[in-house]
């Protein structure tokens, strides 16, 4: 039997409950859970703020496992086309069964927009298998998109930066950060914390990062922000002179909003320069309104802004390839302020959604 954490409903107490071991189709593959992240997703899904979700679901969406058993037959392959073998530690892409023929995958490119797409331990139920991470094993099925990791790159050192890295990736790459930029990243959790690295990487001159937990704050400095502020010891007025004081006056050349918070938007076209790029991509679920001028903080200032949801293969490809050849210059593990067994999940999302830690993990 296989154990696995349950989320039965928004907002109810999770479970721990027992799975048969599933039979294996041509090409599907069986992981033994090494970690899973436990990330804004999941709270969002304890408290029922995401649409489509088929309750009861195994949570864990991001996830590294060793490969246990293959299937018969038909091998299953990694995503550059080399056979898996019994032993080999991977990850693997969230998104399953995006289709590959609607107008989004073929001509739009934005298979997040993939009207077929699933999700493991988000739009995948647990009545139909073991499909999310918070499990002693995992069920890839036939077509799930499967990274082997590198050689020299440790599973909690990947997990540290978890989905907030391919997320941020997919958010900088679209920022068009150019040599010498000064970036405004807001929010300092796991997708902040990744954008200001990779803005780093990118060229960029100056790193400032905003947020409201001193916790984030100091983790940002560690990370190589240059300038911190903090939204409870400041206002926004108070922001924007800094951040002009710190560009000559403009303001940032590119902005990244990762804070899931409306209110953040308006300020952030604000702290963005005339001309710059604003890349919103912490607004993954409907948190409310927010309100700006259009002519003041749009129009006139010849703001570029660009939205920016999910990731796709590509993201998680380049993430484990950057996290292979810089991890070792960024304490990553220094992230992760908690692991907690599957019997411990409660505890571990209650920690999340309360922001008293910046990345925890559920290690069965």
């Amino acid at each position: 039997m296989i154990s696995a954490v349950v989320m039965p409903w928004p907002d109810a107490p999770l479970e721990l409950r027992t799975f048969d071991r599933p039979a294996l189709e041509p090409g599907a593959v069986l992981l033994q859970t090494l970690g899973s992240e436990v990330c804004g997703t999941d709270a969002h899904l304890w408290k029922g703020q995401l649409a489509g979700v088929p309750y009861p679901i195994i949570p864990g969406h991001v996830s590294v496992g060793r490969v246990a058993e293959l299937g018969p037959g038909t091998p299953a392959l990694d995503v550059s086309g080399a056979p898996l073998e019994v032993g080999r530690v991977v990850t693997f892409l969230d998104v399953y069964g995006t289709c590959g023929r609607c107008w989004y995958c073929t001509v739009g490119h934005a298979t997040t927009r993939c009207p077929s797409r699933k999700v493991y331990g988000v739009t995948l139920s647990a009545d139909d298998g073991l499909f999310g991470g918070w499990a002693d094993h995992i069920h890839l099925k036939p077509g799930v998109h499967m990274i082997p990791l590198p050689d020299g790159l440790d599973w909690r050192t990947f997990l540290a930066g978890g989905c907030g890295m391919p997320t941020a990736l997919h958010a900088v790459t679209l920022g068009e950060i150019a040599f010498g930029d000064t970036v405004l990243v807001q929010g300092a959790g796991p997708v902040g914390l990744c954008a200001a690295v990779l803005a780093q990487l990118r060229g960029a001159g100056q790193v400032i990062v905003v947020d409201g937990s001193q916790v984030r704050l100091d983790a940002a400095t560690r990370f190589g922000a240059d300038l911190v502020l903090d939204i409870t010891t400041t206002t926004a007025d108070e922001r924007l002179a800094v951040v002009r004081e710190a560009t000559g006056g403009r303001g940032a050349d590119v902005t990244v909003e990762a804070t899931g918070v409306p209110a953040a938007v308006p300020e952030g076209m604000r702290l963005t320069r005339d001309a710059g790029r604003y890349v919103i991509v912490g607004q993954y679920t409907n948190a409310g309104d927010a309100t700006f001028n259009p002519h003041l903080d749009l129009n006139q200032k010849h703001l570029e802004i660009r939205g920016c949801w999910g990731s796709d293969v590509g993201h998680l490809y380049r993430s484990v390839q950057v996290m292979a050849r810089y991890g070792r210059q960024f304490p990553w593990t220094d992230l992760i302020s908690g692991e907690y067994d599957l019997g411990a999940a409660q505890q571990a999302l209650e920690d999340v959604a309360a922001h008293r830690v910046v990345k925890a993990l559920i290690v069965p």
